[in-house]
């Protein structure tokens, strides 16, 4: 017997099962079965059989072991010792680094608890690129918590040494996340950024450099106002980091006039903040800030004896003037509907009234939720509610719409007026790096450590895993949603108007590819289409089980995949895949 393919005009091939014999000498063919819908791949085995080949299984010379997720551990690993990470954790290998780097990278690839993180990184090749063993007790990660925040001041120094300049600038913010528990003395009630008024918090302050990369971060007990917290950063700035000259940036809540005065102590101390509101229609009402300079510019730099020895700059933004003027009409609508149903229900009740007192706790809450008592002249009496706009309290307000003004002790020399909007905008990237220390991509909270070393840990944990957040996403931003040149435009754009995207960020978010035709994603979702490149184990049988040999092979990675680790500096660019 033998496979035979026949040819068919106009369709596949013919594939039969025949025999042929002789009869009279002649040599006869007989068909048995028709094989063409078989798959290639048995009715080649069929033909080998046919041929008295012997037939092996695969199975028969190696067995698949185990395969784990192995491209995003390469890439964020590969990463935190290209930037030297580890070697600034401590220069000589040991256990606590391997298992405080282990966290790190944890944080990047599936942030968890403690526990969970112990567990996890056996999922993927983590544990075998650290050479963890498989059974890792909960009690050595916070040993080696410990043992990182023994290292916190030298870390921070290193990383002040390499990032921030004499004569340069450091950004500095404040934010909180809740705490879950009542154990930690740093958990206490305060003005919580996430809004869940029902869990205390803990507070910590962020210093970074100009372009955001963190550099240290201090932990502070849940009711500690951002103001006390500037103190701190001036001390290490100074006395830690041997900056003597350089430019603090902080927002107007964290930079009040009482902190400045603290920092006018220290000779050759910059910074750069804001005015508050009040101090804004001071300036309009005695005259320096004449609303008459934005009508041809949106930036003017003007001075004020109430502010000796600064400079201010004015900058006017429509676009955020109209936000505001919508915003304000929102809550004075708001505000009147939540006042008439109050003084429907006080009206409908003939016989027992509504007290005035009753009526003042009810309207005071209505107020304070919206922030509009400043532009409602209230009337209770005898069970009686009535209300009118100040339409004056209004109008002045809305003068001041879309208008803010920065200031700062820096001489022009140093600084130009729009240098100065420039930094002060560059908050913003402290903002960032809140955002994606608190969210799904690293997941600072909730906090849920028992102890204050801990707690203080576990956040500086979380911005060592910021640091190493922040140079990936920017060696990866030609395949992420990312504008590539947005360095480059705050440096040459209008800084009061509006940010515009650059050619390049608006062309992939339309067609959601790159120019090489690869496809456009988030981070995350590059982080799981790396993990796709598998390290598998195999065992090669042999004759004998002594002569079994352990291969251990890595997946070829994908033109994604590896255009990816090329940018990371991971893969070879010039040469084909090993």
């Amino acid at each position: 017997m033998y496979v035979e393919s026949v040819p068919n005009r106009g369709s596949s091939p013919a594939v039969l099962l025949r025999e042929s014999f002789r009869r009279a000498g002649k040599v006869v063919k007989r068909t048995l079965a028709n094989l063409s819908d078989w798959p290639s791949q048995k009715v080649e085995t069929l033909r080998r059989l046919l041929r008295d080949e012997v037939l092996v299984s695969p199975r028969d010379l190696f067995v698949d072991l185990r395969s784990l997720p192995h491209g995003h551990v390469e890439a964020v690993l590969g990463t935190i010792r290209r930037l030297g990470l580890d070697r600034l954790l401590s220069v000589t290998r040991c256990r606590e680094r391997d298992l405080v780097v282990a966290m790190i990278a944890s944080r990047l690839l599936n942030p968890a608890s403690k526990l969970a993180t112990s567990r996890l990184w056996h999922c993927c090749t983590l544990a075998e690129e650290l050479g963890l063993p498989e059974t890792t007790d909960v009690d050595e990660l916070y040993d080696a918590l410990d043992w990182l925040l023994a290292r916190q001041k030298r870390i921070e120094k290193k990383l002040a040494a390499r990032h921030l300049t004499s004569g340069g600038q450091a950004l500095y913010d404040v934010s909180s996340s809740y705490y879950y528990g009542r154990h930690c003395t740093l958990a206490a009630l305060g003005h919580d950024r996430d809004r869940r008024r029902d869990f205390p918090i803990i507070v910590y302050g962020l210093l970074t450099d100009p372009q955001g990369r963190p550099v240290a971060v201090n932990v502070y007990s849940g009711d500690t106002g951002d103001p006390d917290t500037v103190p701190d950063q001036v001390i290490k700035l100074r006395d830690e980091f041997g900056l003597s000259d350089i430019v603090l940036v902080g927002d107007r809540g964290m930079l009040t006039q009482t902190q400045l005065e603290t920092v006018k102590q220290y000779p050759g101390l910059g910074w750069i903040s804001a005015l508050r509101s009040p101090a804004i229609r001071q300036l309009v009402d005695s005259g320096p800030l004449q609303l008459s300079l934005f009508d041809k510019k949106n930036l003017a730099e003007i001075s004020s004896p109430q502010f000796p020895g600064e400079r201010l700059i004015a900058c006017f933004n429509p676009l955020l003037a109209e936000e505001r003027t919508r915003k304000r009409e929102a809550l004075l609508e708001a505000t009147e509907k939540s006042l008439r149903r109050i003084s429907k229900e006080a009206a409908r009740r003939t016989k027992k009234l509504l007290s005035d007192a009753d009526l003042g706790v009810r309207t005071g809450r209505v107020l304070n939720r919206y922030k509009m008592a400043k532009h409602f002249n209230l009337t209770i009496n005898e069970g009686r509610l009535s209300w009118v706009r100040t339409e004056e309290s209004i109008r002045r307000e809305r003068e001041l719409d879309g208008i803010y003004v920065i200031r700062t002790n820096q001489p022009v020399e140093s600084l130009s007026a729009a240098d100065v909007v420039r930094s002060y905008k560059g908050l913003a990237r402290v903002e960032q790096a809140f955002r994606c220390i608190k969210q799904i991509d690293l997941s600072v909270r909730p906090i849920r450590h028992r102890t204050e070393d801990h707690v203080r840990a576990h956040v500086l944990l979380c911005m060592l895993a910021y640091y190493v957040d922040w140079h990936m996403r920017r060696a990866l931003a030609p395949l992420l949603f990312e504008d590539e040149y947005v360095e480059e435009d705050r440096r040459t754009r209008d800084p009061v108007a509006k940010a515009e995207p650059s050619p390049s960020a608006k062309a992939k978010k339309a067609q959601r590819q790159t120019d090489d035709g690869l496809p456009v994603q988030g981070f995350r979702a590059l982080l799981a289409e790396l993990a796709t490149r598998a390290r598998t184990t195999h065992i090669l049988k042999g004759d004998s089980p002594t002569s079994e040999q352990k291969v251990t092979l890595v997946t070829e990675p994908t033109p994604l995949q590896r255009r990816a680790l090329q940018l990371l500096g991971l893969y070879p660019v010039d040469e084909g895949p090993k």
